[in-house]
């Protein structure tokens, strides 16, 4: 570790040299001419989360609660692997104000110093009503602007007295929120943070629970997409002050998923069988590195959101708003391919995110190929895909009740291990058919482990033993 910190230093030393002596935004143009697999994180802090003085809450310390400069994240964020970033801090009374006069230009040199890094301005919403939540706002010259006023008007802490506290933390004002994203001519995205953080049991919610996730979605079905599979502070275990997986005291997370995500046939299973297009995604959290005491991973260091995309601002956010998404942990994968054919070779192709509509009930063929790769992760392994979950559950509409969390349809269809597929280089590659005499969602998942589902994790669990990657899902419809 002190070999692979003072190397960083090196590096941060050269690379800071071009971040003061930047003074250029990001130019936007596209850099790939086609889509590919970008890997990003959507959910890390810096400096500008900020501690505030109790009595006084205009003082504020900056490095109190996330540590590193901006230009600091980002350079851990290319090192590890990533292609894009959001900044998303948080605070409390004042805190649009730190975000717009310190946060946001300190974001402009750093998009100035690492063009090659695509880093989008958000925030970690102190969501009403409910806990955590990013909001990655759409590159353009009023996006400061748009921030401020949405976390000086929405963010449950930004007064300071009790009774101001009780009046801001309603569902409704969340719900008002949502509403004044979706009426913005460039809509921002908007992701459930650590969503079954506060839960004290399987199914037994705490600060975020299914109801307002569902009207989360109803409210803004184009800005409110989905929710963290995979939370962030993974690292809890390795770190000097030992903390469970995910930060998750009460009920833990299982094979490092949120148990919304994680539990087959549960929360996230409901909200696909009711056909809401509700994605899943997998950050850092990052705010001090375990190595220094903290609980988290450094960007890609461990999770990983990729997106099928353009490597642009817009085509990213875009690919986030629409579910073209896979998330794993440990680099066990870094390509994935699910697509759905339909046998009479009259609907085409549907891949990650997308919809197949076929004519008439009938035969698909389900393709999976993974990029396994043979190079070392960053813990120095080489984890191996183990197995391939093919999992499908029925579409039955939108259900009457609003705190339902299960969907009883939902089954792993094929179980895949290394006799069943092929292998080109680090391409494995496998295919199923399926009969469809409704609509369905298809999606897969995959580990480097021998459990059938993922299990609870213990406290002192190693996160680099226990890997898993989650497609989101591939809808299939009948034509009425």
């Amino acid at each position: 570790m002190h070999t692979f910190r003072n190397s960083m230093r090196v590096v941060i030393v050269v690379h800071l040299g071009l971040f003061f002596s930047a003074c250029a935004v990001q130019d936007a143009v596209e850099r790939e001419p086609e889509e590919s697999w970008l890997a990003g994180d959507h959910h890390m802090h810096s400096r500008y989360s900020v501690s505030y003085d109790q009595e006084d809450p205009s003082e504020f310390t900056v490095g109190d609660d996330g540590v590193y400069p901006i230009p600091m994240n980002a350079l851990m964020a290319r090192h590890f692997g990533l292609e894009w970033t959001v900044t998303t801090d948080h605070g409390g009374p004042n805190h649009s104000k730190i975000n717009f006069e310190l946060a946001y230009p300190e974001l402009q040199l750093s998009r100035a110093a690492l063009p090659e890094l695509i880093q989008f301005y958000g925030l970690e919403l102190n969501s009403p009503g409910a806990d955590h939540s990013s909001i990655i706002v759409p590159y353009t010259s009023e996006e400061s602007n748009v921030l401020r006023e949405l976390e000086s008007r929405f963010d449950k802490e930004e007064k300071w007295t009790e009774e101001e506290m009780r009046e801001r933390d309603q569902e409704i004002r969340m719900i008002e929120a949502l509403q004044a994203m979706d009426r913005l001519a460039d809509k921002p995205v908007v992701i459930a943070n650590h969503p079954a953080r506060s839960a004290t049991g399987l199914g037994e919610y705490g600060d975020t629970d299914p109801h307002e996730l569902r009207n989360w979605n109803d409210a803004a079905p184009e800005v409110s997409v989905g929710m963290e599979g995979a939370p962030g502070h993974q690292a809890g275990p390795l770190s000097t002050n030992p903390a469970p997986r995910g930060w998750y005291f009460d009920y833990p997370t299982m094979g490092g998923f949120d148990q919304l995500a994680a539990r087959l046939g549960g929360f996230w299973d409901a909200m696909l069988g009711e056909g809401r297009r509700w994605w899943i995604t997998a950050n850092s959290d990052s705010h001090r590195h375990y190595s220094e005491g903290g609980v988290a991973f450094w960007p890609g260091e461990y999770p990983k959101t990729y997106v099928f995309a353009r490597k642009n601002h817009a085509s990213i956010l875009e690919s986030l708003r629409r579910g073209k998404i896979f998330v794993t942990t440990g680099d066990l994968i870094s390509e994935l391919y699910v697509d759905v054919t339909d046998v009479k070779g009259e609907s085409g192709l549907a891949e990650i995110g997308g919809t197949i509509i076929l004519s008439t009930p009938g035969d698909v063929k389900i393709r999976i190929r993974a990029r396994d790769p043979l190079g070392s992760n960053h813990n120095d392994d080489n984890p191996e895909v183990a197995r391939i979950d093919l999992i499908v559950g029925h579409v039955t509409g939108v259900s009457d009740d609003r705190t339902l969390d299960v969907n009883e349809s939902t089954t792993v269809v094929r179980r895949f291990s290394p006799s069943d597929w092929r292998r080109d280089g680090e391409f494995i590659d496998m295919s199923h058919m399926l009969n469809v005499s409704g609509p369905v969602y298809i999606r897969v998942r995959g580990t480097n482990t021998n459990e059938a589902e993922p299990a609870v994790d213990p406290p002192d669990e190693n996160p680099w033993a226990d890997l898993w990657f989650y497609s989101n899902p591939v809808f299939v419809e009948i034509q009425k």
